[in-house]
């Protein structure tokens, strides 16, 4: 293949509710859209996870603009690409700046699974025609409306209960879904709220029989969480410190993580995401995949790495509805008894809603 042109796009959601973690409340979802289209005729779609405001990564909406126009894009422009994992060698020699990176490979994946005739599931590697989901809830104004929220959801079907903690919403909140859903599989997700000097709060957490404890400890650590994780029956979850496999093979090395969260924008792509899958699967190292209030792009690439076998945890990719009025993607994705299907057409599966897309395009610029 070989990129003839790319546009990127502004967007800019309403969250149908406000998402609240240890690191800031979110009632909008500001992303950037890419369509890359190939000599062919070919468009495939990605979408850069990163937000607004440097919350969870050093990344934001406007540093990815800049790095995909000034450096990413033209790299990639009118290049003969034969495979997707090609885009990695290519983006060599720019350090870091995974989620832009990301974003551009992920259309590049959905052009070649298409002129494949495969879906990109299959594309990957992956053979699951369903996945199983969670949900992952935000830290709310009480106790008592958490468990409202949470009983609703395991109504619904959801397979796994993820909860944001912090500071003075940790312990007893755990304690009371564990008291109130005691057959549930529920884990607490910390976003590096915590230092170690916290270990005897969160050796209490031990009490609730957590599937796990996500990234407890700062965003860049794999030192301190294999010290963490000798004192913990727990398993501790790392997210925010994995950034590639590298990462991946030292966490695991060092004891420091007994199961991964795969984010695609946070490792750089779907390829990495894959050589991290595989790596984590001969070491007997569970995975899942984390979310990133996508849009319905994202969540597509979400669902199609998730068909891969070591995911054997459930995700964070829910329904479309759990955020949006409306996604830009048709059909919408949908849940049922937190049961995912994985498309069969071509690439990512689903079809893009072009006026829906413009609806929520704040700019955009076309690169040719």
């Amino acid at each position: 293949m070989k990129i003839d042109n790319i546009t990127i796009r502004h967007m800019e959601m309403d969250l149908k509710a406000p998402f609240t973690t240890s690191f800031g409340t979110f009632e909008t979802r500001e992303f950037l859209l890419l369509e890359a289209v190939d000599t062919d005729g070919t468009s495939g779609w990605g979408e850069s996870v990163a937000f607004n405001v440097p919350f969870y990564s050093e990344e934001t909406v406007q540093t990815n603009w800049h790095m995909l126009e000034d450096f990413l894009i033209p790299l990639i422009l009118h290049k003969e690409i034969s495979h997707p994992d090609q885009v990695t060698e290519i983006f060599s020699s720019i350090r870091k700046n995974n989620m832009a990176k990301s974003a551009i490979e992920a259309a590049v994946w959905d052009i070649y699974a298409q002129q494949t005739n495969q879906s990109l599931a299959s594309a990957l590697g992956g053979t699951r025609k369903t996945i199983d989901v969670g949900i992952s809830i935000g830290i709310q104004d009480s106790i008592e409306e958490l468990v409202e929220i949470v009983d609703g959801f395991i109504n619904e079907g959801y397979k796994r209960i993820k909860v944001k903690i912090k500071p003075g919403w940790d312990v007893e909140v755990m304690r009371t879904l564990r008291n109130t859903f005691p057959d549930v599989a529920i884990m607490a997700d910390a976003n590096s709220a915590y230092r170690l000097e916290d270990i005897d709060l969160l050796k209490q957490l031990d009490d609730f029989d957590l599937m796990m404890i996500e990234q407890p400890l700062a965003s860049d650590d794999i030192i301190d969480h294999a010290t963490l994780q000798k004192e913990l029956k727990t398993p501790i979850c790392l997210d925010e410190s994995i950034h590639s496999l590298e990462d991946a093979r030292k966490a695991v090395e060092l004891g420091s993580t007994k199961i991964i969260n795969i984010k695609i924008g946070r490792v750089g792509g779907l390829t990495e995401a894959v050589k991290i899958h595989n790596y984590c699967k001969e070491n007997n190292i569970p995975v899942w995949c984390g979310g990133m209030l996508e849009s319905g792009v994202g969540r597509a690439h979400n669902v199609a790495l998730t068909t891969l076998s070591n995911f054997t945890l459930p995700g964070d990719t829910a329904s479309s509805s759990r955020y949006w009025d409306k996604d830009i993607i048709e059909p919408e994705v949908v849940s049922e008894h937190g049961v995912i299907k994985v498309p069969e057409l071509p690439g990512i599966g689903y079809k893009i809603n072009r006026d829906t897309v413009e609806s929520f395009t704040k700019s955009k610029k076309h690169y040719k």
